[in-house]
């Protein structure tokens, strides 16, 4: 007796962008379908005097809302990206994520890890925060990960800004963190955005994102 069966629907392929120093691929939108990948970057840090590549990110963000922001509080779009309109993006809670892939291959201490990132956020709250360093906030991004965790090449962290200026950090697709903090958000998107010399490309192109909303 023949059974009546439905073919399976194929998983829809999504697009992604390759990071052109490490060669990781990056999904251009995520499967919430709102938050869309918008510029990628690496980061470099200086280590015994090698610059070594810690790890690729890719920056999303609700392009919809971004869209109504910059439209309200720019109004016409300027002839190139302005600091206005990086710091409008870096103090509004419009959500926004940034995907971390490990590239480095000794990237397994995770101790190391923690310590280097929250160094990194607390030097960044210092110029937001009229040169007060907070290290006990930054130390919140990563929250209570077990240094029992082993980072390896590809492993993925990603940190969401959620509207009403909350901070989620997941490692690995598990949440290890949830901060109520407004300075903390705009502390993470400043620390991509607010300055060019952590990937100036990156940031360029982020900029020219935002001029393509008006």
């Amino acid at each position: 007796m023949a059974t009546n069966t439905k073919p399976e629907m194929a998983k829809e392929e999504v697009a992604v962008e390759v990071e052109p120093n490490t060669g990781v691929p990056f999904p251009v939108k995520l499967d919430d379908g709102k938050l869309q990948l918008n510029c990628v970057g690496v980061r470099r840090k200086s280590i015994l005097g090698l610059g070594i590549k810690v790890y690729a990110f890719g920056i999303y963000a609700d392009n919809e809302k971004l869209k109504d922001l910059m439209k309200s509080k720019i109004g016409t779009a300027p002839p190139a990206p302005t600091k206005e309109m990086y710091d409008v993006v870096i103090e509004s809670d419009v959500p926004m994520m940034i995907r971390m892939s490990m590239t480095f291959s000794n990237i397994s201490n995770t101790p190391l890890v923690k310590s280097g990132f929250a160094d990194d956020i607390a030097g960044t709250i210092k110029k937001l925060n009229g040169g007060k360093r907070n290290d006990e906030l930054s130390k919140m991004v990563m929250g209570p990960l077990s240094d029992n965790v082993k980072l390896k090449v590809g492993s993925l962290i990603e940190i969401y800004r959620l509207s009403g200026y909350v901070l989620q950090t997941k490692v690995m697709g598990e949440l290890v963190s949830k901060v109520d903090s407004e300075l903390l958000c705009k502390t993470m998107i400043y620390f991509y955005l607010g300055h060019d010399d952590l990937d100036k490309e990156a940031r360029e192109k982020f900029g020219m994102f935002l001029l393509s909303l008006f």
